[in-house]
């Protein structure tokens, strides 16, 4: 891993959290790293990560992020896919790519959301999960 990903991922922690139980929200699991250091090297905007665990059985987390275009979203969604493959990480599922409107890369254990900002706006995820804790993750420098 080059050390600019090794330095933004071992900056998380030091995020402003909504509710006081969030505070120890921590990325530790190395797939889900690299999936949002493939993100941000593709200039994704407004990385959030919403913690699942305690309220469902189908995904421990969800990535949710924008492009500001269909390419950049298939280029995020690429990105994303090729680091984990190196990391013999398979995708199980994708949905989106061809429109690139929403991009659905799911993982299992994590789904990566790959949002214009108007369909982000509209489904506003964020919003339908907003009791579960989150981690707003800064846009790479």
């Amino acid at each position: 891993m080059s050390k600019s990903i090794l330095t933004r991922l071992d900056s998380i922690g030091g995020y402003d959290f909504e509710k006081v139980e969030e505070k120890n929200l921590q990325i530790n699991d190395p797939f889900i790293q690299r999936a949002i250091a493939a993100a941000q090297d593709k200039k994704a905007l407004d990385l959030v990560l919403l913690d699942l665990k305690k309220v469902g059985s189908f995904t421990d987390c969800f990535i949710i992020c924008s492009g500001t275009s269909a390419p950049q979203n298939q280029a995020i969604a690429d990105e994303i896919e090729m680091s984990l493959k190196k990391m013999h990480r398979r995708l199980d599922h994708m949905e989106g790519y061809s429109q690139a409107e929403w991009i659905l890369l799911d993982y299992s254990d994590f789904i990566v959301h790959i949002m214009l900002p108007k369909a982000r706006t509209f489904y506003n995820l964020e919003r339908l999960w907003r009791d579960v804790p989150r981690m707003d993750i800064p846009e790479a420098v």
